[in-house]
């Protein structure tokens, strides 16, 4: 039988699901995203791993699909908004759930991950000089 979920959690839902539908994501987001990804401990670099491949993703130089492009814009909203499910000035709880939605799209996203990891890597290894045959 399913369970009607709380008068209070429905308004909070909704009001989560306004801010994030008419979200665009910014320069200044991304900035802030990255100077949080303190906060999420062992998942920082995983956090600023998300973040470049917004922001490669936005300035063309990666392309993926827009359903995963919604998952990591999502997941970089939801760390940097004030609206959470439990805040942020909550000790160590208002952190616990962004780690949690991190790790989410860390794991629905490991396939596009690794094609960024690939990417980046080539990207790097096609700007290294070409060793010279004498």
């Amino acid at each position: 039988m399913l369970k009607l979920m709380k008068p209070r959690y429905i308004v909070k839902a909704l009001a989560l699901y306004k801010v994030y539908k008419s979200y665009r994501l910014s320069n200044k987001d991304l900035q802030k995203a990255d100077s949080l990804s303190a906060n999420l401990k062992a998942h920082a670099d995983n956090f600023k791993l998300l973040i470049s491949m917004a922001n490669d993703t936005v300035k063309g130089r990666f392309t993926m699909n827009k359903w995963n492009l919604s998952i990591i814009v999502g997941t970089i909203v939801y760390v940097i908004s004030p609206l959470d499910a439990v805040p942020d000035i909550v000790p160590v709880l208002g952190w616990l759930d962004d780690v949690t939605i991190v790790t989410y799209a860390l794991t629905k996203l490991q396939k596009e991950i690794d094609r960024y990891r690939n990417h980046v890597k080539q990207e790097v290894e096609s700007k290294l000089p070409v060793p010279s045959s004498r």
